[in-house]
């Protein structure tokens, strides 16, 4: 098992799911073993404030650190081990999904979270196999087997919240051929307030079906989604006072097919079409003052897996092209489309040791290229030492070597570089990065432990920055930043209670090369000291309580506005009334102390927000 695999299994709530190609345990996310496992992280999965989406209730993920504007549905940059949003990417299936204007908009993914498993979160060795245009980590999804079964919900909350949900699923055996299965399922969610602070209003619409055929070794899966979101928020993206707004509309096709063949070998092929509209909108009040209209295409070919030669060697790999282009009312000409190349090969290598011991060796390497930016090869590579016994402990000591690179998106080399509103940099490289990491990982029936140590180099990063003296809201810069960090995380059984906690620490050393910078909007915006706490307590059939708590100690900014400390609770009471089958209604409140942290610096955070809700299921 390797070290990203390690580091993500163990969750607060992990379960064993029946599907429609059989029914055994998995321990690496990538692979395509004959399973569904549903993991979480965190005490809740459902987000207060709107519908779930593939990204909701990460802000409370020990893994990642998710900086929202509004909520984390309606505007998310999620981090990983102290980068920025742009240097983390999205996977599902064997594809990394892309957005080429910004990084922004890489979480608008519209896709329901019933249709998928994870999320798993891959570092180190296996982002650098795995992951596309996305230097420090992947936030990784698969494709559910289709079950029958569905469920209807309806809430209601404080600042004038509604929610409608719709989801419905059905799986049948194709007559005259065995184990083969046809299934269908589709949703719908809608969800609006008037928002948790004055401005803050959203409208959110979801639409999203799937097909599928699956056998006893194969799953082929035909996806189309639709998602629209209108949402306001003072200082969304600027920090000079004015209230702004977003209308964002995504659509998603996407083919996937994954393969078991031979022994312990797979591959998956995944080819997606994306499309996304952005009308991006100054001042509310007076929407002629500055408005940017973008519209982004992306097509892609994706294809991974491993080929097991024999008990003691195997090749991993992964590949991926990508074709995108942008319509922009605010961005230069001479900078509208991109082709993107990446190939991988890991191949890996074990040796069984005694006393129970396993020594797994990995070394390999991945090609980055474009055809408008230099080529990059990195090395990957890690060892794992891994030592089971008898009574179910498992003790495994991991050493991990990985380079990464990237490019900007095109608000950040594409625009002016003279002026506006965000101003660009033509002179941006391709991005590097370097990650080793030691860890070590502890499992026992009921508890789990892992732990890590790493340093990361990164060089040309492309941060945005402000400049006080300046017209401009923020400037793309070229930063060398060099993190250390530490990383705990730990889960614990008991009868009626489920624990999960984490400590991270985190340090950087920063060059811009360039005195005229006041602060960073991203690169230098991260928790010096994070703590979270989660639990689920089943005192009784009928009620169930879960809890997440963060708190967290922000590295000094000079545009942050409120503290540099937060604490944030996220409470839901679940009841399960014995008299009517399938029903449980739920109170839910975020933010529960009104916490005014600014998750960006210079952006008002979120307020409090309660909601009821009831949900129907069958």
């Amino acid at each position: 098992m390797n070290s990203a695999t390690h580091f993500i299994l163990p969750a607060l709530l992990c379960s064993v799911t029946n599907v429609a190609y059989g029914e055994v345990k998995t321990e690496n996310p990538t692979s395509i073993e004959q399973i569904t496992v549903e993991a979480s992280s965190t005490a809740n999965k459902l987000p207060v404030g709107t519908f779930d989406s593939p990204i909701s209730n990460l802000e409370y993920d020990p893994r990642v650190d998710l900086q929202s504007r509004n909520m984390a549905e309606a505007q998310a940059d999620v981090t990983i081990r102290g980068g920025i949003f742009e240097n983390t990417g999205f996977r599902v299936g064997s594809a990394t999904l892309l957005d080429p204007q910004s990084g922004h908009y890489f979480a608008e993914i519209p896709i329901a979270p019933q249709m998928l498993t994870g999320p798993y979160i891959l570092t180190g060795a296996d982002n650098a196999l795995n992951g596309v245009n996305s230097s420090v980590g992947t936030v990784s999804f698969g494709w559910k087997p289709i079950n029958t079964g569905g469920s209807v919900s309806l809430g209601t909350g404080t600042n004038d919240f509604n929610l409608q949900s719709l989801y419905a699923g059905v799986s049948m055996p194709l007559e005259g051929a065995k184990d083969w299965k046809l299934g269908f399922e589709g949703e719908f969610s809608h969800s609006q307030s008037d928002g948790s602070i004055d401005n803050g209003d959203h409208d959110f619409t979801r639409a999203a079906g799937r097909v599928q055929l699956a056998s006893s070794d194969s799953q082929t899966d035909l996806f189309f989604g639709s998602q629209d979101k209108f949402f306001g928020w003072p200082n969304l993206y600027t920090p000079f006072g004015v209230n702004e707004t977003e209308d964002l509309e995504t659509r998603l096709l996407m083919l996937n097919h994954k393969q078991n063949y031979a022994d312990n070998s797979h591959f998956e092929v995944s080819a997606y079409y994306r499309k996304h509209n952005d009308h991006y909108i100054f001042s509310r009040e007076n929407p002629s003052s500055f408005e940017a209209f973008h519209e982004t295409e992306v097509k892609s070919l994706a294809l991974s897996g491993r080929h097991t030669q024999s008990d003691v060697f195997a090749v991993n790999y992964s590949t991926q092209f990508i074709e995108d282009s942008i319509e922009s009312t605010t961005l230069e000409n001479n900078f509208t489309s991109r082709n993107y190349y990446k190939v991988s090969v890991l191949p890996e290598y074990k040796i069984a040791l005694e006393d129970n011991q396993q020594l797994t060796i990995r070394l390999g390497a991945a090609f980055d290229d474009t055809n408008r930016d230099d080529s990059e090869t990195s090395l990957i590579g890690d060892v794992t030492l891994k030592t089971q016994n008898s009574e179910g402990f498992e003790r495994t000591f991991y050493l991990s070597y990985a380079q990464a690179s990237q490019v900007a998106g095109y608000t950040a080399i594409g625009g002016s570089d003279s002026g506006g509103l965000f101003r660009s940099n033509y002179n941006l490289e391709r991005e590097t990065t370097k990650n080793l990491e030691l860890g070590l990982l502890l499992d026992e029936q009921s508890w789990q432990l892992n732990s890590a140590i790493f340093y990361r180099k990164d060089n040309n990063l492309t941060d945005w920055t402000f400049n006080f003296d300046s017209t401009s809201a923020r400037f793309a810069n070229p930063v060398d930043i060099d993190t250390t960090g530490v990383e705990f995380f730990a889960t614990k059984h008991f009868d009626t209670t489920e624990i999960v906690a984490s400590y991270t620490y985190l340090h950087k050393s920063e060059n811009y090369g360039a005195a005229d910078i006041d602060a960073s909007f991203y690169a230098l915006n991260f928790p010096d000291h994070r703590i979270t706490l989660g639990a689920v307590w089943n005192p009784t059939d009928i009620l169930e309580f879960r809890i997440d708590n963060e708190w967290r100690k922000q590295h000094e900014n000079a545009l942050r506005g409120s503290d540099d400390d937060a604490l944030f609770t996220h409470l839901t009471l679940k009841i399960t009334p014995p008299m009517v089958k399938n029903l449980f209604i739920t109170l839910a409140a975020d933010n529960l102390w009104g916490e005014s942290f600014e998750e960006i610096p210079g952006t008002p955070g979120r307020g409090e927000q309660y909601t009821l809700s009831a949900t129907y299921s069958w």
